[in-house]
């Protein structure tokens, strides 16, 4: 409507982790440092086509799908990261930013971002929830009608889809990668065996808090579990086999729920049991109830028993033996958001709560890559 190059960025589908698997920060900001190049060329394109100076564009993020698994602190990172670096060497090239359907979980994402955008960019900023863009006011009064895309109720179709899963790195590829993105920042391993869960205890002030997660399954499968008690689990005793010099399966796992205790009596469970299979990427959160201590718990999956009633060949039997043998091994990340940090917007989080389904993704199985494009209009 004024010339400006238009850029569309459709955040909630947006595969965070894969993209970050795949390509790694810096590789995602030099995408990004490109796109903005592609933005200078375009209003220069502009300028002699309108016969005025165009020095700007307009930017529209749609957040249809927005959910907490957006919130995986590395993204957040990287997203950081890519603003300052973008304020720094591209200022006042940012007209007008339309963000669009911004869902309930929004607040909580703009609290962690805004502090990072400069006051005067944020002043930019327009915001529109569920589908008020669509009248006066909205998108028409910024936009052409005829480039406003087809998710938005427009004629233009944008390009997106998946990540493919070939282009990821590999867990060891991860693991010796130079960034070390995942050792030696914030992720921490662990093994697990047939027995032997690893339990990684969080205590609760604040009973409106949430507890977010991430975890890779490097090896086997493991069940995932959420438990909740009043009081503290008491420090897991020492291995008797350690002062022998000797070292039990369990490693360094800790282990936190005493055999004595009763489920349902000592400790309760507060989402469902989540099955993770070798190669998911799982993330989630939980918004807490209750203060007390929360209890996240990963034990290795083991194999259903056949079902056949026919006697097993004695390969099957060595094969069995040896998966079951078999560690598994995740590397993982968790982290607690107080609800003092959201600044007021955690009724409408808790107005979004509905259980495991929806605050937990695979998202190896269901997330969607960006799709985005720059339109010179």
């Amino acid at each position: 409507m004024d010339g400006r190059p238009l850029y569309i960025l459709r955040l909630g589908h947006m595969d965070i982790k894969g993209l970050v698997q795949a390509l790694a920060e810096e590789s995602l900001l030099r995408h990004v440092l490109s796109i903005n190049e592609e933005g200078l060329r375009c209003c220069e394109e502009n300028t002699k086509v309108f016969g005025r100076p165009i020095s700007c564009w307009t930017c529209l993020v749609d957040l249809e799908g927005l959910n907490m698994r957006h919130l995986w602190r590395p993204g957040v990172k990287a997203l950081l990261r890519i603003i300052e670096v973008v304020e720094a060497n591209y200022p006042e090239t940012l007209g007008r930013l339309l963000i669009l359907r911004a869902p309930r979980v929004f607040p909580v994402l703009w609290t962690l971002v805004s502090p990072f955008i400069d006051e005067n960019t944020r002043k930019k900023f327009l915001i529109h929830a569920g589908n008020n863009y669509q009248g006066p006011g909205g998108l028409v009064d910024y936009i052409d009608k005829e480039i406003i895309p087809d998710f938005l109720g427009g004629d233009v179709k944008c390009q997106g889809g998946l990540v493919p899963k070939s282009l990821y790195r590999t867990a060891e590829e991860l693991e010796n990668d130079e960034i070390r993105l995942w050792t030696e920042t914030i992720y921490q391993s662990a093994s697990i065996f047939k027995g032997a869960p690893n339990e990684l205890l969080i205590e609760i002030i604040d009973a409106s808090s949430v507890i977010t997660w991430d975890f890779d399954v490097c090896k086997g499968d493991v069940i995932f579990n959420i438990y909740h008690s009043k009081r503290a689990p008491q420090p897991p005793r020492k291995d008797p086999l350690a002062t022998h010099g000797i070292t039990s399966p369990a490693g360094n796992n800790m282990q936190l729920i005493d055999k004595s205790w009763l489920l349902g009596q000592d400790y309760s469970m507060v989402e469902s049991p989540l099955t993770c299979k070798e190669g998911e990427s799982v993330q989630g959160s939980h918004v807490t109830r209750w203060p007390g201590f929360y209890i996240l718990q990963c034990k290795f999956h083991s194999m259903p028993a056949c079902a056949t009633t026919n006697l097993p060949r004695v390969d099957d039997v060595l094969a069995t033996l040896q998966v079951s043998s078999d560690k598994c091994k995740v590397m993982y990340y968790t982290e607690v958001l107080c609800s003092e940090d959201f600044r007021g917007s955690m009724t409408s989080l808790e107005s979004s709560h509905s259980g495991f389904s929806q605050l937990s993704t695979v998202t190896t199985s269901s997330s969607k890559s960006q799709s985005s494009s720059m339109i010179s209009r």
